[in-house]
């Protein structure tokens, strides 16, 4: 246990002195609080005496098609103040008006044989520009209302041509899903970066300290599997401390820079609850352990850094994929699919606390994901001490698959 602590110890000082996590972590702080002031910032660069005020827009129906009726556009609140002509203007007329910042856009109202075409016109236009769907409703609006004014139904009639149905979805699964979409995927990256990136340095971690010459003098003083199990343990805990930093920077920005009210309307607050909480942290634990040990195993493999992004690509190709298997599965959370990713080892630690705050995870399912979870650790750590015994002082060449299948095979080891 002594050895354990000194192994734990020595890690977290040696990755919180590091320069790159140093780096890092304040740059992952920035960009939070540059997230988070978002708005403001362009406020900063916004002109304030055209701020509040609405596009100038024109509308040229010089065939009087909408009998002047267009001026209610502006009772509509759809972003315009709407200015309406009867003259007969032409492209070039609108132009001129547009480059003389007189007016913003412009609508160009033209009949021929009875069909009406409507022109909009702006300044600059890019690929994805078109009419604004508000706008088009707007008109298409007040047209069907003319007309039908000059038809002299009664009030009654007009009711009848407008229906008020009123909409629901239900479903047939006895399980509700409750909570937030936005929040659980926002949950999802974050559990993903935390157990994936804190992973990736007990790799990295191995191969430097080999190349140093520093796993020499652990080994002497220490066992293989309390190295293993010390770097592992010591990294999961700086990599635990820094999202708990992350996030409560992200709360504390959003409280300061944000309007009131705007978090919880997007993350739905009321799902966090104690419970789930536990969930995330339990399974943040054992999924980091997971990946960890398998990225300890791909990093006592190899005997030089440069070879270590090789090594641990069928790592990360797994935590891809058991991270998308979790991501789009819940799309439809009460599906097979995603009661399997929640099962799966590599994806139940991004999938599971999810199925917790949608209210359709029993606690059957819970043990029985946290069981094969557990299963699956002993199972990698087993394996990976094993490995990390035989190839820790390996230097200048890399093991391949048959080799490690040899060394877990021989006995002797």
């Amino acid at each position: 246990m002594k050895n354990l602590k000194t192994v734990i110890a020595f890690t977290i000082k040696d990755m919180v002195k590091r320069k790159s996590f140093i780096i890092s972590t304040l740059i992952i702080i920035l960009i939070i609080i540059l997230g988070f002031n978002i708005q403001n910032i362009m406020n900063l660069f916004t002109d304030d005496s055209s701020s509040g005020s609405n596009e100038k827009l024109l509308i040229v129906d010089s065939t009087n098609l909408f009998e002047g009726s267009l001026d209610t556009l502006n009772n509509m609140d759809l972003g315009y103040e709407v200015e309406t002509t009867n003259e007969n203007l032409t492209f070039e007329d609108v132009k001129e008006k547009i480059d003389n910042e007189e007016i913003d856009q412009a609508i160009i109202i033209e009949e021929n044989e009875g069909t009406y075409k409507l022109r909009y016109i702006v300044k600059d236009m890019t690929m994805m520009d078109s009419m604004p769907q508000s706008l088009m409703e707007g008109i298409n609006t007040i047209y069907t209302n003319l007309q039908i004014s000059k038809l002299g139904l009664t009030e009654e009639q007009l009711q009848s041509l407008t229906p008020n149905f009123e909409y629901s979805i239900e479903q047939t699964e006895e399980r509700k899903v409750t909570g937030n979409v936005f929040a659980m995927m926002i949950l999802s990256l974050v559990l993903f970066y935390a157990i994936y990136f804190c992973a990736y340095q007990v790799s990295s971690s191995i191969t430097t300290e080999k190349t140093s010459k520093i796993m020499e003098t652990l080994v002497t003083s220490t066992s293989p599997k309390t190295i293993v199990l010390g770097k592992t343990i010591g990294i999961g805990l700086v990599g635990l401390i820094q999202v708990c930093v992350f996030v409560a920077i992200a709360l504390i920005s959003a409280k300061l820079f944000l309007q009131p009210g705007t978090l919880e309307s997007i993350l739905d607050m009321s799902q966090m609850t104690p419970y789930l909480a536990i969930i995330t942290i339990v399974y943040f634990i054992l999924g980091y352990s997971t990946y960890a040990l398998l990225y300890a195993l791909t990093g006592s493999t190899v005997g030089k850094p440069e070879d270590i992004q090789s090594a641990n690509t069928p790592v990360a190709i797994l935590a891809v994929i058991g991270f998308y298997l979790s991501y789009f599965t819940m799309m439809n959370p009460t599906s097979d699919l995603n009661l399997f990713a929640a099962l799966f080892p590599i994806s139940s630690p991004f999938c599971m606390p999810f199925r917790v705050m949608m209210g359709i995870a029993s606690g059957g399912e819970v043990a029985i994901s946290l069981a094969i979870l557990i299963v699956t650790i002993l199972i990698i750590a087993k394996v990976a001490i094993k490995i990390y015994s035989n190839a820790i002082l390996n230097y200048g060449t890399k093991m391949s698959l048959k080799d490690m299948i040899k060394i877990y095979r021989d006995k002797n080891n």
